[in-house]
């Protein structure tokens, strides 16, 4: 997901995404230790989109809009 497409959403919604792409970080890394996951560079696309979405809470957060 795009930064442009994460700043139309509400700071509860982020905080949302936040929580559930911090829990398929979690099953990337549990499937890559037990051998099932093909596409390892899933955890790394996941961990991007987390970051993205970290940084549009922290610019919601310094400017107090909160939509």
């Amino acid at each position: 997901m795009k930064a442009t497409e994460l700043r139309e959403l509400s700071l509860e919604e982020l905080k949302e995404r936040e929580k559930e792409t911090g829990q398929e970080i979690f099953n990337l890394r549990f499937q890559k230790a037990t051998g099932q996951l093909g596409n390892t560079a899933m955890i790394q696309k996941t961990k991007k989109n987390l970051a993205r979405v970290k940084t549009v809470i922290r610019q919601m957060e310094i400017t107090g809009a909160s939509k």
